[in-house]
């Protein structure tokens, strides 16, 4: 063999050396970060049972092949390549960290508990109610009849339960407003496969507001809904695809797919672009290991939802939730009102300012729904 054939055989044993070492990386550093995040979450809420134990196979299997593919690529790559391998392999690890777990965590919801506090503790009166989805999964709730004509499906966030929701339902309820707390699918008592970033809430919405329309106490044409940060966003993006909505009050909205963030590179340059593409991975994750169809965008959802007025609460302490409401008004600011809570977190209006919250959220549902 020639010594050009030799340097170009020795090249491509290198690159191809190289290749197996970049593979067992990738795949070594997907499966760990996958397998301790399922693991993690499941642990937190539902203790040591076969959906964490697999997860932590398969974590150790990433952790394993991951160490033995660095091992590899220390004793095969030159000197110069290891200068160059680490730092972009450290790049790698994160973007894996970043993309990969919330992706997981958001498409394999543990079963969340509902707690033993219900509408009684708060001196409510309320029924145990079943309603079924659209696509026939079974969601369970509490309803708190309404005595002025008009009702409100209260949407809970993430990882929670309707019992998250109790405080505000009492208020809705004090003002004559007939309320429905549901879990969403996956969580609580309700059947079906959760997904933490909201993406079956279109459906679940609508069967709730089918339940309400079907109430001798509700006019059907006196509805809205409620809902707290990712239930804000499924009420938003509900309102979309049901005209039955007259109303939304929406707190702590933000983001629940990579539409929601095309904003980024126009309010923070190269970082804005950067995190636009690390969630556009993440949510084609979710795509890819969530059965819950992809939703419109809030901004999209708010320009659609013709008929329906808007109140958009946000926190004052969470800069996103404002430019989010800033950008949602933007969108139709004859029917999107906003309302920034100086001084709260996310979803604590009715905690740090409960007199302006009932007022607030009181006053836009009696005007569009009691003509008040």
């Amino acid at each position: 063999m020639t010594e050009v054939g030799a340097d170009r055989s020795d090249g491509w044993a290198r690159a191809r050396a190289a290749g197996a070492v970049g593979l067992g990386l990738l795949v070594g550093a997907v499966a760990a970060v996958a397998g301790l995040a399922l693991a993690a979450r499941w642990i937190t809420t539902d203790g040591l049972g076969p959906v964490p134990l697999l997860g932590i196979v398969v974590g150790a299997g990433g952790v394993a092949l991951l160490v033995r593919s660095a091992a590899s690529g220390r004793r095969r790559l030159r000197r110069r390549g290891r200068v160059i391998a680490v730092p972009l392999g450290v790049i790698g690890l994160l973007v894996v960290v970043i993309v990969v777990a919330p992706a997981v965590i958001a498409s394999f919801v543990p079963p969340t508990s509902l707690g033993s506090a219900t509408p009684a503790d708060l001196g409510l009166g309320y029924e145990d109610v079943v309603f079924a989805t659209p696509d026939g999964v079974e969601l369970s709730g509490w309803y708190l009849p309404s005595t002025n004509g008009a009702a409100v499906m209260l949407r809970h966030g993430s990882g929670s339960t309707r019992s998250g929701v109790l405080d505000q339902a009492a208020v809705l309820a004090a003002n004559g407003y007939g309320v429905l707390l549901a879990d969403a699918r996956g969580h609580g008592r309700s059947g079906g496969r959760g997904n933490d970033v909201g993406w079956w809430g279109d459906l679940d919405t609508e069967a709730g507001v089918t339940f309400l329309a079907g109430r001798a106490d509700v006019d059907p044409a006196r509805i809205g809904v409620v809902g707290m940060s990712m239930g804000g966003e499924e009420a938003i993006g509900a309102a979309a695809a049901d005209p039955r909505i007259r109303v939304v009050v929406a707190e702590g909205a933000t983001v629940r797919s990579d539409a929601d963030t095309d904003w980024y590179s126009e309010e923070f340059g190269l970082p804005g672009v950067l995190q636009e593409g690390l969630d556009r991975l993440r949510f084609a994750l979710v795509d890819l290991l969530s059965p819950a169809p992809r939703p419109t965008g809030l901004r999209d959802a708010v320009v659609g939802a013709t008929t329906t007025r808007f109140l958009v609460v946000a926190a004052g302490d969470v800069a996103d939730e404002m430019r989010v409401a800033e950008r949602l008004a933007a969108a139709a600011p004859e029917r999107v009102d906003t309302w920034v809570v100086a001084g709260s977190g996310h979803t604590g209006g009715l905690r740090a300012e409960p007199e302006e919250w009932e007022r607030r959220v009181v006053s836009t549902l009696d005007e569009v729904l009691l003509g008040r």
